[in-house]
C-alpha cells in the first residue's frame, strides 16, 4: 500500500523505484493515499517475482470501503501494467501481470531480453508506502524514491530501501547494505526481515523531510533528510560524488 502527500526537493521530481539486480520478488498489493502537492512518480527495476502459491490469506489488489473512504489509492490492479511504463521509456519486453502479481521475468541467458525501471505515471507529494514481498535465496533488491529522470539510473537521484537475502547473500554484507537500510546511508537498527520463501511487510513514510523504514512491524531506519548529519553522511559515502 502507498500513502502519499510526497513533496519534492529543490526542484527534483521524486520517483519511487522498486529494483533488483538478482533474486526473485514478490509484490502482493500497491495502495496509495494521497493529498496532491507536489508531483511524484513510482518506478520499478528490473525483478523476478515468486509463485504466488505462499501468498497470504487475505484478498490483494483491492480496497476495502475503509480504505477508500481514507483516501488509499491502488498502484496495481492485479490484472494489468496500467498506469505504469519503462523508465525514461526505455525497450521493455520483462514486465507482466499474472496470477495477481506484478512480475518481472527472468533474463534470458544471453542479454536477448529487454529489463528496464518501470515507473506509475501519476505524481504525488508526502507519502505512505506499504507493499509485502518476499525474496529468492541470494536475491537483491530495493526500493528507491526521490528519483528525477533527468538522471540515467534511478539510484543516481534517489534514497534506497533495501530489499536483500540478509543471510543467503554470496557476499559479505555491511550493516549499511542490509533489508531496511537507507542504502548506504543510515543501517537498520535491527534485521527484522524473514527467512527466504517468507513474505515481509514493509512500510516507508516521508513527511516534509522526515523519514522512517519500517519492516515486519519495526521501526528499523528514522532520519530527517538534508540536515547535517544526513550531508555528512553523504559526503563519506557512495553518493560522496
Amino acid at each position: 500500500a502507498f500513502r502519499v502527500d510526497f513533496r519534492d526537493k529543490g526542484g527534483v521530481i521524486p520517483i519511487l523505484n522498486i529494483k533488483s539486480g538478482t533474486g526473485l520478488i514478490q509484490i502482493s498489493k500497491f495502495k496509495i493515499y494521497s493529498n496532491m502537492k507536489r508531483s511524484l512518480v513510482f518506478a520499478l527495476i528490473a525483478v523476478s517475482f515468486v509463485s504466488s502459491s505462499m501468498m497470504p490469506k487475505e484478498k490483494h489488489n483491492q480496497l476495502t470501503k475503509a480504505e477508500k473512504k481514507a483516501g488509499w489509492e491502488l498502484l496495481f490492479d492485479g490484472k494489468s501494467t496500467n498506469g505504469w511504463r519503462a523508465f525514461k521509456n526505455r525497450p521493455c519486453t520483462s514486465w507482466e501481470a499474472v496470477n495477481g502479481e506484478l512480475h518481472c521475468k527472468a533474463s534470458v541467458k544471453g542479454g536477448t531480453d529487454q529489463h528496464s525501471d518501470i515507473l506509475f505515471t501519476k505524481e504525488y507529494g508526502n507519502f505512505e508506502l506499504v507493499i509485502d514481498w518476499k525474496i529468492a535465496k541470494a536475491g537483491n533488491s530495493g526500493i528507491i524514491y526521490h528519483v528525477s529522470e533527468d538522471h540515467d539510473a534511478p539510484y543516481l537521484t534517489g534514497p534506497e530501501y533495501q530489499l536483500i537475502d540478509d543471510l543467503g547473500y554470496p557476499d559479505k554484507l555491511e550493516d549499511w547494505q542490509k533489508s531496511g537500510a537507507d542504502y548506504a546511508m543510515y543501517a537498520p537498527a535491527s534485521i527484522a526481515a524473514k527467512p527466504v520463501g517468507e513474505y515481509n511487510h514493509t512500510k516507508i513514510i516521508f513527511n516534509n523531510g522526515h523519514v522512517e523504514h519500517w519492516l515486519n512491524g519495526v521501526k528499523v531506519v528514522e532520519f530527517q533528510a538534508w540536515t547535517d548529519d544526513w550531508k555528512d553522511r553523504k559526503a563519506i559515502s557512495k553518493w560522496k560524488d
